[in-house]
């Protein structure tokens, strides 16, 4: 079908139109695989945060409820957990009491900022969404997993994987 298809378009038009109907399906093919290329060009930056500024501000009904506002500005190390190479700083609503509170923080390195946000979960991993950069950073996108390297929430591992 496919081989009739052809014989058809090649005899139906000019080698102009042909060579233009080749020139789009290429172009349609890169287009196609753009999207592969950029995902294996992406850029890993493995990062520790020490969670010692944490602060949950109690805004709603006594105790753990929707509407608390947790907030910090802690000190950012390398994947070692060793160097010191930056801060963050940033805040998160609870929405879901025990589950759940919804987050957005600014890396800032060296050479930029990055921003993310989305879900912090009470228990297990979280991913969230970068949002935007800036310097180095500038109009980064992708996301970033966050992992809790203790029970007490003292330190997280941050894997950023930008586009």
């Amino acid at each position: 079908m496919i081989a009739k298809t052809v014989q058809w378009i090649l005899s139906s038009v000019s080698r102009r139109e042909c060579r233009r109907v080749i020139a789009v399906a290429a172009g349609v093919g890169f287009c196609l695989t753009l999207p592969q290329a950029a995902m294996a060009a992406a850029t890993k930056i493995d990062l520790v945060e020490r969670a010692t500024t944490d602060a949950v501000t109690d805004l709603g009904a006594t105790g753990d409820s929707a509407g608390d506002l947790l907030t910090f500005a802690n000190e950012i190390y390398d994947a070692k957990n060793q160097s010191k190479i930056g801060t963050d700083q940033g805040w998160c609503i609870r929405v879901v009491v025990g589950t759940s509170w919804e987050c957005f923080w600014t890396l800032m390195l060296e050479k930029g900022q990055i921003t993310v946000e989305g879900p912090f979960y009470d228990k297990g991993d979280s991913v969230l969404a970068v949002t935007g950069g800036t310097g180095a950073y500038a109009n980064a996108r992708g996301q970033m997993k966050l992992h809790a390297r203790d029970d007490k929430g003292s330190a997280y591992d941050f894997k950023y994987e930008l586009k």
